[in-house]
């Protein structure tokens, strides 16, 4: 079984590079030329919200009872798959 604390203390860390990722991303979008750049900015607003959707969950699972715990990881599992392929794709688009 995994340690609610240390999974929380994990998620927790991957936000923070996520952050740092976004800043990047940000940085390219404003040297990018001007169609491109209303792209990217779609781009960037959905990996907002998609973060912003994971950071709740995130707070959820740390209030959540034993009993919720382990459903609520696994769907924050699901959930932080997606957000890090839509990493992953938003990166290799900016390129």
């Amino acid at each position: 079984m995994i340690d609610r604390n240390v999974y929380i203390d994990k998620m927790k860390a991957k936000m923070d590079e996520w952050d740092a990722d976004l800043e990047k991303l940000q940085a390219k979008t404003e040297s990018a030329q001007a169609d491109m750049k209303m792209h990217y900015e779609e781009q960037m607003e959905r990996l907002r919200q998609q973060q912003e959707e994971a950071r709740e969950m995130l707070s959820k699972m740390a209030d959540a009872s034993e009993a919720a715990w382990d459903d609520m990881r696994k769907g924050m599992e699901t959930a932080w798959e997606a957000t890090s392929k839509a990493f992953v794709d938003a990166f290799s688009r900016f390129k």
